[in-house]
C-alpha cells in the first residue's frame, strides 16, 4: 500500500502508521513530496490496520521548513504555470485530506516548522514540538499570501488578533511560545520527552475507543470542514495572484543569493 512513496518515508509500528518528511537536513517540501502529501492521508483512511497515524520529519534540525525557493524561483523564471497550478491543486487536497482522515493524527514537529511545515502542525489533531525550536508561516515574507491552510487554521487556533500578528508579519515563535497560547498542543525539552509524549498519546488512542475516537474526531472536524470549503477556493486564489507578482519574484530571487528582499508592493 505504501511502497511505492520515495519522498515520505513511511513505516508501520502496530497500529501506529509513521509518515516521515524524508528531505533532510531541512525536509524542505519539492513536488514529488507534496504530490505524496496530496495523496497519503487519502490512502489512510483506507487502511484498515492503522488506527493513529503520527507525522514528523527526518533528522533533528527541522519538521519541514516550507517551500523549497530554488524551485520557486525556477517556476517564475521558466512560466511554468502548469506545475504552479498543480501545485496550488494538490496544496487544496493536503489540507482538505488532513481534515478528512478520520484515524488520530498527531504531529511530531522534530524541530523548526516553517511555512507548509507550520500548516502541516497546526492543521493535525495533536502537536507536540521541541520547545527551542521554532514555528511560523512565512508566506508574507516571500511575497506570497498565506493561503494554504494558515490564514483558516491559525485564527481558529489562537483568534483573529494574534493570527494577524503572526501571519501579517510571517515572525517566528518558539514551540514555548506556541503552546502557551494554544497554536500546538504541547511542547518537551528533548528529542526523548517529545517521542514518550507522540508515542504515548498515539500508544494511548490505539488501545482506545477506535470507533468513538474517530466519530468525535470527524464531529469536531465537521465544523472546520463546513468553514473550509467556504473559503479555501478564495484563499488559494489571492495565493495565486501573489504568486505572479514582482514582489513573490524579487523575494524568491533574494533568497536563493541569500539576500534580503526589497519588496515594491507589486
Amino acid at each position: 500500500m505504501y511502497d511505492h512513496y520515495k519522498a515520505l518515508k513511511i513505516e508501520k509500528r502496530g497500529a501506529i502508521l509513521v509518515v516521515m518528511l524524508d528531505n533532510p537536513p531541512t525536509n524542505a517540501s519539492y513536488p514529488g513530496m507534496h504530490t505524496e502529501l496530496a495523496e497519503v492521508f487519502q490512502v489512510v483512511n483506507r487502511d484498515d490496520a492503522t488506527k493513529v497515524v503520527l507525522l514528523t520529519g527526518a533528522g533533528e534540525k527541522a519538521f519541514s521548513a516550507g517551500g523549497d525557493i530554488k524551485r520557486m524561483l525556477e517556476r517564475i523564471e521558466t512560466r511554468d504555470h502548469a506545475s504552479l497550478l498543480a501545485s496550488l491543486r494538490e496544496g487544496k487536497e493536503i489540507i482538505y485530506s488532513m481534515l478528512r482522515l478520520e484515524k488520530p493524527l498527531i504531529a511530531r514537529i522534530n524541530g523548526h516548522a516553517i511555512g507548509l511545515g507550520a500548516s502541516l502542525a497546526v492543521m493535525s489533531d495533536f502537536s507536540y514540538m521541541i520547545e527551542s525550536a521554532n514555528i511560523g508561516d512565512t508566506h508574507v515574507k516571500v511575497g506570497l499570501t498565506a493561503g494554504d491552510g494558515g490564514a483558516f487554521m491559525w485564527p481558529m487556533l489562537i483568534g483573529f488578533s494574534k493570527a494577524k500578528r503572526y501571519l501579517m508579519t510571517g515572525d517566528l515563535m518558539t514551540g514555548k511560545e506556541a503552546a502557551e497560547i494554544g497554536l500546538i498542543t504541547g511542547t518537551a525539552a528533548t528529542h526523548a520527552e517529545l517521542d514518550e509524549l507522540c508515542y504515548g498519546m498515539a500508544d494511548r488512542l490505539a488501545k482506545g475507543a477506535t470507533l468513538a475516537i474517530n466519530s468525535t474526531k470527524m464531529a469536531i472536524n465537521l465544523l472546520l470542514r463546513r468553514s473550509l470549503e467556504g473559503v479555501m477556493e478564495a484563499h488559494l486564489g489571492a495565493e495565486t495572484a501573489t504568486f505572479l507578482s514582482k514582489d513573490h519574484h524579487a523575494a524568491a530571487k533574494a533568497f536563493a543569493n541569500k539576500e534580503q528582499p526589497v519588496f515594491t508592493g507589486e
